[in-house]
């Protein structure tokens, strides 16, 4: 079971959401919080999964509330929220430890396919809306760029192979198709290269690798 958390400065939000993820027999809502500060307290308090988080919120907006989220003893996973017209702090999100973000009017069923795919640890990057928004708000500096080839470096060809695809929003099942290798191979290999690029997470070495231009 999935223990989630929904947070939101809107009451009709969190109710909305609520009843959308416990409409999914393998999710359970345990809490809910108005705001970044009110989220921590509450993950501190509860065991989070998967923590839903919108971006702009009062006291403690949800860049700040997930870095301290995601600093906690038994961390959830977090999906940033946000409006449709795209904002600007989502890829300060991602980089502050998110897994993925969902725009607010996606379809529910990709809402909960989201969560799976996040507890499950893979990301959702996609879909192409999602990528959009990386690379509209994702502005590289000559510094970042040497930065993240320099990590590159580290990685074997196979595994910058696995990382190309991970970047472009591929699971894991995904890229052992494609590559021709056991999902358990698949596994180890982004293991490795999270380790090897020093993030936490499938989106942060997606960044990595646009940073680095092994991806567009």
């Amino acid at each position: 079971m999935i223990r989630a958390m929904i947070v939101d400065d809107h009451a009709l939000v969190r109710l909305g959401l609520t009843d959308l993820l416990e409409g999914d027999s393998g999710i359970e809502v345990v809490a809910q919080a108005a705001d970044g500060l009110q989220a921590v307290e509450k993950a501190a308090a509860h065991r989070i999964d998967v923590a839903l988080v919108d971006v702009r919120m009062p006291r403690m907006d949800g860049i700040t509330a997930t870095i301290r989220l995601r600093a906690l003893p038994h961390p959830p996973k977090v999906i940033t929220l946000t409006t449709f017209d795209l904002d600007e702090y989502v890829y300060d999100a991602l980089a502050a430890g998110a897994d993925g973000f969902l725009l607010k009017d996606t379809d529910p069923a990709e809402i909960l396919r989201a969560v799976h795919l996040v507890a499950a640890g893979s990301a959702m990057l996609h879909p192409t809306a999602a990528r959009r928004l990386i690379d509209r708000y994702h502005a590289t500096k000559q510094p970042q760029v040497a930065a993240a080839q320099a990590r590159l470096e580290r990685l074997t060809p196979r595994e910058r192979d696995v990382l190309a695809l991970l970047a472009q929003g591929d699971t894991n099942a995904d890229i052992a198709t494609r590559l021709a290798m056991r999902e358990s191979t698949v596994k180890a290999h982004v293991s490795r290269i999270l380790t090897a690029l020093e993030v936490t997470n499938r989106v942060q070495a997606a960044l990595v690798a646009r940073d680095a231009g092994l991806t567009t």
